[in-house]
């Protein structure tokens, strides 16, 4: 789940769907929506009006905090078994 931070969307909650990481964009569900006129074809035969999300740039987005619900920073350190870990810089606790 990420929060949009900045823009038309700001404040709106989503689950992130999908990754550019060479753009550095994500389609977050619900956020960005857009209309795309498509013409009748063998998947969609009556054709019109579209909305479907379309990408916002990495920047604009932050993870929310699962265990407050909040957006927050995210640091990696090393935990027990010296593995990389994220956790989040509001609570200190560890992202799953």
């Amino acid at each position: 789940m990420v929060i949009v931070n900045a823009g038309d969307y700001k404040n709106q909650k989503g689950r992130v769907l999908e990754i550019d990481r060479e753009k550095s964009k994500a389609l977050v569900e619900g956020v960005n929506m857009v209309s795309r006129h498509t013409k009748p074809n063998s998947t969609n035969t009556q054709g019109g009006i579209v909305k479907k999300e379309a990408p916002i740039h990495i920047s604009n987005l932050m993870l929310v905090d699962p265990t407050k619900g909040v957006a927050t920073r995210i640091g990696r350190r090393k935990n027990a078994e010296n593995k990389l870990v994220r956790y989040s810089k509001k609570t200190n606790e560890e992202i799953k």
